[in-house]
Parts: C-alpha cells; structure tokens; sequence
C-alpha cells in the first residue's frame, strides 16, 4: 500500500474540501501532517484519499481529519504550570553529575525540566552544583536529586541541608525503600498557610519509584513518627507538622519501569495502570485539594514509546539513558561513543555500589566493558567468604591483577581515606567488622568504575560502569541512518523535541486509523531529518 485509503464507511463531518487544494503524493501529505499546528483533513474515495489543511462551505466530503497537536500539548497543563516549563518531559536524575549542570541547563532554556544527578556527590559538590545552576537559571525551571543512601546516611542528610539553604524547590526522590527524615524535613520544611487558608508547598517532590508499596507511602502524608520527631528537634516548626497531615508526601509520581541504573525491571505496561490505579484510590480516600500527578520513565527513548505513555494517562513523561549519549551530559566521549552504539540486549544487571552489601543491583552497559562480570565476581566472594583473608590465595591474586590492580592493602589504605572525607561512620561500623571492611573495599572497584567512566580514565575502559536501559538501544535504532546516529551531533533539548515532535505526529496517525484510515507504511513512521526547532 502506498497510499491512503478507508477500511469502512467515511464519516461525515459536515465539512468540505477544496478538490483542488488535495494531495496524495506521498512527501507533500507527509508535510502537512508533520504541520502539528494545522489540521489535515483527508478526501476523495475510499481506495484513494487527498490531504489538505483547508475547508469551504463547498466542495467535497471530509472522511477524516487529525487536530493540531504541538509537542506542548502533550501531557498535563497542571505539570508544565506548576513546574514553570513548556513541555511534559522530564530529563531524570543520572548519578555523579551524569546529569551534569550543562544538561539541566541547556535543557530548562527550551523549556524543560531536568534534575541534577547529585547522587554519590558529596555536599560540597552538591553546593557548588546549586550556585552554577542558579545563577544560569534564577527562575528556573530545574531540580536536584534526593537518593536514598541507607550505607551513607551523611550523603542524604549533607544533600537536604544544601537544598534547603540555597533554595532548591524541586527534588527528584529517587531509590527509596521507604520514607526518611531527610526527604521528609525537606517536604515539611517548605509547607507555610496562604491567605486563604490553603496550604502552600514550596518545596515540591516528585518521587520516583517502580512498586506500589512505595508509592503510597509518597502518596500518604508524612508519618506523623517521623514529623513527630522533626518537631522535637526543632527543624520544623508546629504549624508545619499540622499542615504535614493535610498533603502528600511528593506532587509527582514516576512510575520507572525498565530503566538503567536502579531498577527492578518492571513492565511499562503493568506498572503504569497500577500506579494510576493506586493515585485514584488515595485520591477517593484523602480528597487532596490537587490530585498527584504519575509521570512515566523507565523505557522512553522513540516517539512511539512517548506516545504509548501519554495514551495510558501519564501526565508526563522521564527519559534518562538517551541524554547520557548526549553532548551535555557528563560521560566522557568513550562511553558516549560506547552508547551511541548499544542494542537493545547490550544491557545487563551488576551489583549496586551504593547499596551492595544488601544486594541490590543496577542496570548497565554490557557492550565494551568487563565491570558486569567483575562485579558480579565481588559479591560472589563477599557472600562466600567473610573477610579479605578468608579469600583463597590464588582468588585474590587474581583480583589484585584484574580488578584493583594493587594489593588490597593499598586498597584499603585509600578506602580508608576515601571515607574520611566523605563519611567517617561507615569507617567506624568496619572497624572490628572483617566482613564490611571487604565490602567497602570492594565498593572502591564499584565506586571509582563509574567514575572512569564519566572523566574518560585511559586504561581503565574495559572497567567502565555505564548505565543504561534498553530504551537507548531503541533510540539508537530509530535514529540509524539520520544525522543523530552520529553520538556527536547528539544535544539533549534537540533530541527531546523529536520525541516530543514524533510523538504528536504519530498521534495525529492514530487518530485517523481510528476513523478508519489506512496509513501507507511511507507515512507510518517519524524519522529526525533535521534539527528540530523549538
């Protein structure tokens, strides 16, 4: 089929099409439909259909049309209002400044909002992240992110006193097993009573999350024994914690599904109905005066991805692994080089820096790198031995050649030093404990391998800890054969306005297939040609 035809009887629309204003070239009906800001309204028989963007009172039979839809029109009106941005796309949090400030930056001057990757930086970094984005952007729209650190609780605390210093009034809460003082005195602190009686929230959370046990307690308002204890200490003031009772713990929940980096690899198609669900059933039960919103990442990296996540009902939408391969992002060219060459299979999950000794795991480049097996190989003698010296001679020579290379009493040395400045207590809970001092020393391979990565460490790249989703590799299969293949022509606000661009496109496809339009497979699909414009 090369052309567009009707599966069943037209519709009648009582409108009329100019027969000399139709087309049926395939390019010239491609261009009016990627004209998101005009209607198209389709004419003539059923085995063969003109496009055009005009009406009269005479002339023939419209059949079908698609409404203009602009990249802005998609999503939630109340997200892009409340956040101060013109699209519902959210550039998510990738740790060690990933998501470094040139990303937040560039991003949020197109008009979107994207969250500072200030997980595993230690407050300092984290403050001086603050000043330049601040001073870029003095009205925003961005934010920082908030990781939970159950192995290093100062990182969490030291993040939640910078953020509420300097001002910062959008967090993205990210990894969290359950609620915490830190995310609940940065909640709790920004609540204030308006005029009117209403309660103000000024500092706003979006929390992201991928099972429905945690998003309720995001959902709920903040655990009245946590507040409890805030108000004692004096970090909250008493109408503070009777407002607490009144609103939910975040304003936005993302629901992240098969995503890179922290992930539990959930189905975007179960997941989201499931939070949506979850959002309607405290809704009916707290009657907030504003509904939680669900946005969805996790999987987002091709137009149609965006699309199937607005037609659920999100009302936004959370890319990360794509903006890594960008310009902007803080990876380094090899690993951007690394990503912009991914399949979707070139990802697999290792063990989790931050959370290893729990047994979490991440998901990461597999393509390029040996970290996934060599880490895979650390927790595997940490649950079989329980201390360094316990470990066979000939299994730890082979990881002070391979992995460290260094004897792991250097090793230890540096870890020792490592912690000193960034949080003495875990130095403190090791000593006397052989079983977490291997841990932390094991978590200097996990630690430094995502460092190498991102400052481009010679030597060191078949160590690289990359993280990613199988949405890159999507990406990349969409983009084969066009000017962004090429990982160096990769900016993050250019390519968000594709994937926002396509989506409408497609969109506008879906709802003539709806009136029953057969659509030439010439047309099916939306390709970047060229810079796209905001």
């Amino acid at each position: 089929m090369s052309q567009l035809s009707l599966t069943n009887h037209p519709m009648s629309w009582n409108w009329k099409a100019d027969p000399k204003s139709l087309t049926s070239e395939t390019e010239k009906v491609r261009h009016l439909l990627l004209e998101l800001d005009k209607p198209v309204y389709l004419s003539g028989s059923a085995e063969k259909l003109g496009a055009t963007q005009q009406v009269s009172k005479e002339g023939q039979e419209v059949v079908a049309f698609a409404q203009a839809l602009l990249p802005e029109n998609l999503g939630d009106p109340a997200f892009r209002q409340d956040h101060g941005v013109r699209y519902a796309y959210h550039g998510g949090a990738m740790a060690n400044a990933i998501a470094s400030e040139a990303l937040v930056i560039s991003l949020a001057k197109q008009g979107f909002l994207c969250s500072f990757g200030a997980a595993g930086l230690v407050p300092d970094r984290v403050e001086a992240a603050i000043k330049r984005i601040q001073e870029a952007l003095p009205n925003g729209p961005y934010a920082f992110n908030l990781i939970h650190s159950p192995a290093e609780e100062a990182l969490e605390r030291g993040a939640v006193e910078r953020f509420l210093k300097f001002g910062v009034r959008t967090v993205e809460a990210s990894a969290f097993l359950g609620l915490t003082e830190h995310i609940v005195l940065y909640r709790v602190a920004g609540l204030s009573r308006n005029a009117d009686g209403t309660v103000n929230i000024a500092n706003k959370v979006i929390a992201k999350i991928s099972r429905t046990e945690t998003a309720r307690k995001f959902m709920e308002p903040a655990p009245e024994k946590l507040v409890a204890k805030l108000l004692a200490s004096g970090k909250i003031t008493a109408e503070q914690a009777e407002l607490a009772k009144l609103v939910p713990m975040a304003d936005d929940i993302t629901a992240e599904a098969d995503s890179g980096g922290h992930t539990d690899n959930r189905p975007f198609v179960t997941l989201i109905p499931s939070i949506l669900a979850l959002r309607d059933e405290v809704q009916r039960e707290r009657n907030y005066p504003k509904a939680l919103r669900v946005g969805g990442g996790g999987g987002i990296g091709t137009p149609e991805a965006a699309l199937a996540a607005f037609a659920m009902g999100v009302s936004y939408v959370v890319v990360g692994s794509i903006n890594q391969a960008c310009l902007e992002s803080g990876a380094s060219e090899h690993t951007r080089k690394l990503l912009a060459q991914a399949d979707m299979a070139d990802v697999t999950m290792a063990p989790a820096a931050d959370m290893f000794e729990m047994g979490v795991k991440l998901q990461v480049l597999k393509r390029g790198t040996m970290f996934p097996m060599r880490a895979h190989k650390l927790y595997e003698l940490y649950t079989a031995y329980d201390s360094i010296d316990a470990i066979p001679a000939e299994e730890r020579k082979k990881l002070e050649e391979q992995v460290f290379r260094a004897p792991l009493e250097e090793i230890w040395t540096g870890t020792v030093a490592f912690f000193k400045e960034r949080d003495p207590e875990m130095l403190e809970r090791a000593m006397g404990n052989p079983k977490r001092k291997m841990a932390l020393i094991f978590r200097w391979y996990l630690g430094l391998s995502s460092r190498w990565s991102n400052i481009g460490e010679k030597g060191r790249e078949m160590d690289y800890q990359i993280w990613a989703g199988p949405s890159l590799g999507a990406f990349n299969a969409w983009v084969k054969g066009t000017y962004l293949e090429n990982f160096e022509q990769r900016r993050a606000a250019d390519v968000a306005l594709h994937v926002l661009r396509g989506a409408a496109y497609l969109t506008r496809l879906h709802q003539l297939r709806l009136q029953g339009v057969l659509i030439p497979a010439e047309l099916a699909k939306y390709t970047p040609s060229s810079p796209a414009s905001s």
